[in-house]
């Protein structure tokens, strides 16, 4: 299934519904996304598969909430009828798990004993990925053959692709799925999606690309917990499943950066979540223990458009790419 990421302004978090809100408004709603680099998914309903997520605030189809949400597949709204299926900048890091070793997590895992031991492999996500997706980006802009098959690995992940422009980092489109997709397709997919069909802004210019940030997020380490405070601020990005006021089933996440980025507490994240997956009545500590949390991890590699460039002159044809270097541009 797919889901989206993208910033939102501050937010004054209350147990009590927002005043003449029900979750955010359209694409053009200021809270969807200002300068903020907040990947989160939000409301949908659950049943059916292959549901796309906007990540970092509403729906692809249009519809509810604001920030990352949730959203069925292009041209719906927020309706029922979506399962959630649980299932790259130049560095190395840790591995923290493939989706296959996600899905067999258990119910109820402790946090006191991670699934892998961080430090033990290299990370997977990696640079070329978003070179990669500033390939099909600037291919497709410029009415370029699309490049060949990249090198780095296709395993499936889940994945998110996130777009952010200017000095500030606003965000300008971010797209992903929580179903593991390989890789090679996967990228090049949502890299079109986030950058064209964010039902949150309009569709990409060729003016824009030499302001433009990218980033790649793996999801990994999927684990259900009994506790619903069972995470930890900064690590884990956190998916809930709750009944809502009219007895429909609900869901909503924020990727593990959100929470840290905007200064909230367990209890500030977990009542955000719920806003934005469109709980509107007063949120007590006896509704929360009600909810259903999902906790994980995620890589994260960022490339920006001038290094980019930087490193496709050094790697020209190495992977795949074949049209000309883009022109680089200082941006203002």
């Amino acid at each position: 299934m797919a889901a989206g990421c993208c910033g939102v302004k501050k937010q004054k978090l209350s147990s009590s519904p927002p005043s003449g809100s029900g979750g955010g408004g359209g694409a053009s709603s200021s809270s969807h996304c200002s300068g903020e680099s907040q990947c989160r998914a939000g409301e949908l309903g659950l049943g059916g598969a292959g549901t796309r997520l906007n990540g970092l605030g509403g729906l692809t189809g249009g519809g509810s909430g604001s920030g990352c949400t949730l959203s069925p597949p292009e041209g719906c709204g927020g309706g029922g009828g979506i399962a959630l299926s649980p299932p790259p900048s130049c560095g190395v890091g840790t591995l923290l798990s493939t989706p296959a070793a996600a899905a067999s997590s258990s119910p109820c895992s402790s946090s006191a004993a991670p699934s892998s031991s961080p430090g033990s492999r290299k990370m997977v996500v990696s640079a070329e990925m978003c070179c990669f997706c500033f390939d099909v980006l600037y291919c497709h802009l410029y009415g370029y053959q699309q490049p060949r098959t990249p090198r780095f690995t296709n395993e499936p992940y889940p994945l998110f692709v996130t777009w952010k422009i200017g000095r500030d980092k606003r965000l300008r489109g971010c797209i992903g799925t929580f179903s593991a997709m390989n890789l090679h397709s996967g990228l090049r997919e949502y890299t079109l999606t986030s950058a064209l069909k964010d039902s949150r802004f309009p569709p990409m210019t060729r003016d824009e690309l030499p302001r433009l940030f990218c980033s790649v997020s793996l999801l990994t380490n999927f684990e259900d917990v009994c506790d619903y405070l069972d995470w930890e601020v900064g690590v884990h990005g956190i998916r809930i499943e709750f009944i809502n006021e009219k007895g429909s089933k609900r869901t909503a996440t924020y990727l593990p950066e959100v929470a840290k980025e905007q200064g909230w507490d367990h209890i500030q994240t977990i009542d955000s979540l719920l806003r934005k997956g469109g709980y509107k009545a007063p949120i007590t500590n006896e509704f929360r223990k009600t909810i259903k949390l999902t906790r994980y991890r995620s890589e994260k590699m960022t490339l920006s458009y001038a290094e980019y460039l930087a490193h496709r002159q050094h790697h020209h044809f190495q992977n795949g790419i074949g049209h000309p270097l883009p022109p680089y541009n200082h941006y203002s």
